[in-house]
């Protein structure tokens, strides 16, 4: 989980550092070029062709083209909020996918899921304060963004079943890959100096984060991963505050713990009942 953390926070201040400084879809292009070329050369190292293949082509279609616009949407927010405030308005992740997965997939919407829905609303009102300042356009397009993750995560639950991991990922990067790249050729800025560092950040932390993060579900019950990487929230306010001079409202540290509240209940299982001993 420190290397999810420690991914997704370099990941954002590289999109930071770039943002204005070069088109978006032209970062995203780089990102899925780097990250492909790092899949393939995983896949044969590891001498499992039968990674590249796939039969369910059309949900790995849908799961990265909601993926693509959530990516799109994640960066352009990153230009426009402080850094704290996109990371918890992202926690409504959860939330959405919880709401599609009962309209689409027919999820029953148990207790703890309404009340993990409600608390994420009312952490959302008290961060955005609509009728008490005005709406940012960026915070309309970290929430769309959330919502475009929530499919991308319906569609990865539904992939998991068949393919592996690294498939999911391979198909990530070879159907980005070129979207991106129509997308980015038309205006193309050539990078120069620093800019292939926050490129080469990026390529690597997205892929680095979704792996660890993968991985610490191994380890640990989901309520405990997402508690953790609730502190992506802190460490992003401290450095927006130390580097980009942001300052961190206490309503958004509010919202955000009530966000937190309603996963860790969503995910929260009850103590098995200890089983008397049988005599011998």
């Amino acid at each position: 989980m420190l290397g999810a953390l420690t991914s997704f926070c370099f990941m954002a201040i590289g999109a930071k550092e770039l943002s204005g400084e070069l088109n978006t879809f032209q970062v995203l292009f780089v990102r899925s070029a780097i990250s492909l070329s790092i899949i393939i050369a995983v896949i044969v190292a590891t001498g499992k062709q039968q990674l590249f293949r796939t039969k369910r082509l059309g949900w790995h279609g849908l799961r990265n083209l909601s993926h693509l616009a959530g990516q799109y949407g994640w960066f352009i927010a990153i230009g426009l909020l402080p850094l704290a405030e996109v990371f918890a308005l992202e926690f409504t992740v959860p939330f959405w996918t919880a709401l599609l997965a009962f309209l689409f997939l027919k999820e029953s919407l148990t207790f703890k899921k309404v009340c993990a829905i409600v608390l994420g609303f009312i952490g959302v009102l008290l961060i955005v304060q609509p009728g008490f300042k005005q709406v940012d356009i960026g915070v309309v397009i970290i929430l769309l963004a959330a919502i475009c993750y929530s499919f991308a995560y319906i569609s990865t639950r539904t992939l998991a079943a068949t393919d592996a991991p690294l498939t999911i990922l391979f198909y990530m990067c070879i159907i980005q890959f070129p979207i991106t790249m129509a997308f980015a050729l038309p205006n193309w800025q050539t990078p120069v100096g620093i800019h292939w560092l926050w490129l080469t950040v990026i390529g690597v932390t997205a892929l680095s984060a979704h792996f660890c993060l993968s991985n610490a579900m191994k380890y640990a019950d989901a309520a405990v991963v997402v508690t953790m990487d609730f502190l992506r929230l802190p460490a992003i306010a401290v450095i927006g505050a130390l580097f980009y001079a942001e300052q961190v409202d206490v309503t958004l540290l509010v919202g955000a713990m009530l966000m937190l509240s309603g996963n860790v209940i969503n995910l929260s299982q009850p103590k098995a009942k200890q089983q008397p001993l049988k005599s011998e």
